[in-house]
């Protein structure tokens, strides 16, 4: 429940991943939404934020797609995305990416100071409480790098699962840590990856919780992929998912999306 009665004009920035791999999670961010009594769009001409370009190094590249980007969210009162990563991406590295074009950084400060990521959203704009929300499980919960380090998320998501009845949350160790996957860092250093991906798994099942969250879908996809071959039943899903009463859906790599 939103605790403002004020109807928010809220474009949903999908993201590659859910749109790829997780289309649940979209829908569970626009059940949200309009929970908390945003009205919401998808605008169809969005496409991937730039991201892969610009931590590769192609500049010219990701300067296009934002330009795109910037293009398809006009006009709305907010962007929100299901992910730290993107809403990192479009906030804070479109600044860098046309610093010293005075014309574009007007569109870029604009766009910039509307995007939001999803938990952070829904708790420090819109106020939103769960209800009527059950789930019998214990939780841990992974801050991915982008959430916590770029967009301050980290009391958000803990507090909106606080509202789910039936849910316990279990801290592991060093849950701020990197859980190796980085987009293209997992291919270009893929030994590295593994080590780090596996520590995190490591304390993720020494918190003894049987369900993970997170706010990003790279995180979530990694550390999915890696307890299902070492034989984890460990449970995965997005935050918005379980805040969305879909809960009970198969987890990630279980089943269809």
């Amino acid at each position: 429940m939103s605790a403002s009665s004020e109807k928010k004009n809220v474009a949903l920035f999908v993201t590659c991943l859910v749109d790829l791999n997780r289309p649940s999670v979209g829908f569970a961010a626009i059940k949200l939404l309009e929970a908390a009594g945003c009205t919401i769009m998808v605008p169809e001409t969005q496409t991937c934020c730039g991201q892969i370009a610009y931590n590769s190094g192609d500049k010219e590249s990701a300067k296009t797609i934002a330009k795109a980007v910037i293009r398809a969210f006009e006009g709305f009162d907010y962007v929100v995305a299901p992910s730290g990563s993107c809403a990192g991406m479009i906030r804070h590295h479109y600044k860098e990416l046309f610093e010293g074009d005075d014309t574009m950084m007007v569109a870029v400060e604009a766009l910039s100071s509307r995007t939001y990521e999803l938990t952070s959203f829904l708790h420090d704009v819109c106020g939103y409480k769960s209800e009527d929300v059950r789930m019998d499980t214990t939780l841990t919960y992974h801050d991915s790098c982008s959430s916590l380090r770029e967009m301050k998320v980290r009391d958000q998501p803990r507090a909106l699962l606080d509202g789910v009845d039936g849910l316990e949350l279990k801290e592991a160790e060093d849950r701020e840590a990197c859980c190796g996957f980085g987009g293209t860092f997992c291919l270009k250093y893929s030994e590295i990856s593994s080590a780090m991906v596996d520590t995190k798994i490591d304390n993720l099942l020494a918190s003894g919780a049987d369900t993970l969250a997170a706010g990003d879908l790279g995180c979530l996809m990694n550390i999915a992929g890696r307890l299902k071959r070492r034989g984890s039943d460990m449970k995965v899903l997005h935050v918005a998912e379980i805040l969305a009463g879909m809960g009970d859906r198969p987890g990630l790599g279980e089943g269809d999306s």
